[in-house]
């Protein structure tokens, strides 16, 4: 295998854990209503298809007791494994994060990092492999979530009809995100045609567009686009 075939996988998985993780695109399904006490456990499978590669994911969500829930993403295939965590409570009627845990496997490359939201000092930091510059402590503010957070947050505000912009603050950075609503489409969901709404993120040269069908706790599909052409495809198999 050459150094460039190599190169172009792992940024290749790199983008697809950031889409799931919500670095591209950040939804989730309407089992999660308005109030942060409405939250219903489950999980979902998907199929995905990158770079011409097969793959298999999983999110989850489960009680962890008392407020606590822990959020879970898995996806692998022959070449690569990504999965992350987060646990986060219901707080003021809205969640925040406590901590969260992300590691990835490409070809004989690893990378393990753990996040830390301490809410009582204000501070986030990360620890493993980040760049000192990506450790923190970053101040937090209220309203602050992660990726994987904000894949809860905009089902929550896109049926209170609220604006779909958030500051994520994951990976040692800060950054704001907003979404738009483009329309309702049908699509084919377990051999079986259902109303989506349309929710679509621009960001440069990279577009992300997801399909959330009522009734499913996680969207029905994912893509994204770079530079006009399909990169990544993601497709919901069952969810339980």
């Amino acid at each position: 295998m050459t150094h460039t075939s190599q190169g172009t996988r792992q940024r290749s998985a790199s983008r697809l854990r950031m889409l799931l993780a919500g670095g591209a695109l950040a939804v989730a399904g309407s089992a999660v209503a308005a109030s942060a006490t409405a939250i219903e456990p489950f999980t979902a499978e998907y199929e995905a298809s990158y770079m011409g590669m097969n793959a298999t994911g999983e999110m989850s969500l489960k009680p962890v007791g008392g407020d606590r829930w822990r959020y879970s993403l898995d996806v692998s295939n022959s070449l690569a494994s990504l999965s992350q965590s987060t646990v986060f409570e219901a707080h003021g009627g809205g969640w925040r994060p406590l901590e969260s845990k992300d590691s990835s496997k490409v070809l004989v490359k690893k990378s393990d990092k753990s996040a830390n939201y301490d809410w009582g000092k204000g501070v986030a930091s990360w620890s493993g492999d980040v760049k000192p510059e990506r450790s923190g402590p970053i101040k937090l503010q209220a309203g602050d979530m992660d990726a994987l957070l904000i894949n809860l947050a905009i089902v929550r505000d896109l049926e209170a009809g609220k604006p779909l912009d958030y500051r994520m603050v994951d990976d040692g950075r800060v950054k704001q995100m907003s979404y738009k609503v483009a329309g309702k489409e049908s699509i084919q969901v377990g051999g079986q045609q259902r109303q989506a709404t349309k929710v679509v993120n621009t960001d440069g040269d990279k577009q992300t567009i997801a399909w959330v069908v009522d009734g499913i706790p996680v969207p029905a599909r994912i893509l994204q686009r770079e530079d006009g052409k399909d990169s990544i495809d993601l497709r919901v198999k069952s969810v339980r």
